[in-house]
C-alpha cells in the first residue's frame, strides 16, 4: 500500500486559489479545499486554525500572482500601456480572484493614500516614473489617474458590464496616461 500524500500548507493555499477561481472565495472553507485536495479536512484545519487565517493566506497568494502578471511586460511595448493592459486583462481572464482581490474587503488598507505607500507598489510606481521622467509625488498622481480608468473598466468586465477588446482599450489607457502626464508636466511649471 502506497504511503498516504503528505499535504503541505503550500498545497493547501493552492487548491483554495482553485476554489476562488472556480467557485469564489465565499466558497472556501474546509470542505471545498479538501475536496480539491482529495483529502479529509484534517490537514486543512491542522495548518490553518480558523478559515479567515486561510482566506489571508490565500489572499496574499493571489495578491502576488496579480502582481506578477501585471509585470509581464512584452518586449518592445509600452510598459505603462502593458500594466494597464494586464490590470485589465487579469479581471477578464480571472474573475473571481479579481473581485477577491478587490471587491470582498481583504484589501490591506482603506484608502487610495494606503494604496500609494504600499511596498508592493513599488515596481510598478518606479516603471512609470522612468516612462514619464516625473518625480515621484507626480507619478502617484499620474498612477491614480491611470489606476482609477483601469480599475473601472477591469471592475465593469469582472461583473459582466463591459466586453474586453483590447484595442479599444489599449487606446484609451494611452489617452489616460499621455493626459495625466501632460497635466502634471503642466503642473510643475
Amino acid at each position: 500500500m502506497p504511503p498516504k500524500q503528505r499535504i503541505t500548507r503550500d498545497m493547501i493555499i493552492d487548491a483554495a486559489v482553485e476554489v476562488a477561481s472556480q467557485q469564489g472565495h465565499e466558497n472556501i472553507n474546509a470542505r471545498t479545499v479538501a475536496a480539491q485536495l482529495h483529502c479529509s479536512t484534517q490537514p486543512v484545519m491542522y495548518h490553518f486554525t480558523t478559515i479567515e487565517s486561510l482566506k489571508k493566506a490565500v489572499y496574499a497568494h493571489v495578491d502576488q500572482m496579480h502582481t506578477d502578471y501585471l509585470m509581464r511586460c512584452p518586449e518592445g511595448r509600452d510598459p505603462i500601456l502593458s500594466i494597464g493592459l494586464n490590470y485589465v486583462r487579469f479581471a477578464c481572464e480571472h474573475p473571481r480572484l479579481f473581485r477577491f482581490l478587490f471587491q470582498s474587503g481583504y484589501t490591506e488598507g482603506d484608502s487610495l493614500t494606503d494604496l500609494l505607500e504600499s511596498d508592493a507598489l513599488e515596481p510598478i510606481l518606479a516603471a512609470m516614473e522612468a516612462g514619464a521622467a516625473l518625480d515621484r509625488e507626480r507619478t502617484k498622481n499620474v498612477f491614480l489617474t491611470v489606476a482609477l480608468f483601469a480599475h473601472g473598466c477591469a471592475s465593469l468586465i469582472a461583473n459582466n458590464g463591459l466586453r474586453f477588446d483590447e484595442t479599444q482599450l489599449a487606446d484609451h489607457l494611452a489617452r489616460a496616461w499621455n493626459g495625466a502626464v501632460l497635466a502634471a508636466k503642466e503642473e510643475s511649471l
